[in-house]
């Protein structure tokens, strides 16, 4: 579960002004700690389908963001991924 002080500082570090919280570099941004979060809580409670399972649509979340940027915003993707470390 993400703090609303954690949460802040995504927003200031990836939005695109002061007051972005819808754009896709923010979800995304935001998706990916909590994803990561989420992983943590996983690696020691391996039989919480429940928790996997909403990772999962999270993890699909991301990546249908992560299209649409690449569709539509090459150069803000790429800045992104570099950014979050979501290239392969």
């Amino acid at each position: 579960m993400l703090s609303i002080r954690q949460k802040t500082k995504i927003i200031k570090d990836t939005g695109i002004h002061a007051n972005d919280t819808g754009s896709p570099e923010v979800q995304v941004a935001i998706l990916t700690k909590r994803i990561v979060e989420l992983t943590d809580h996983l690696k020691k409670h391996k039989k919480d389908n429940h928790s996997r399972r909403g990772l999962l649509g999270m993890v699909a979340d991301r990546q249908t963001h992560l299209t649409y940027l690449k569709k539509n915003y090459p150069k803000r993707y790429a800045t992104l991924t570099k950014k979050l470390g979501l290239k392969k």
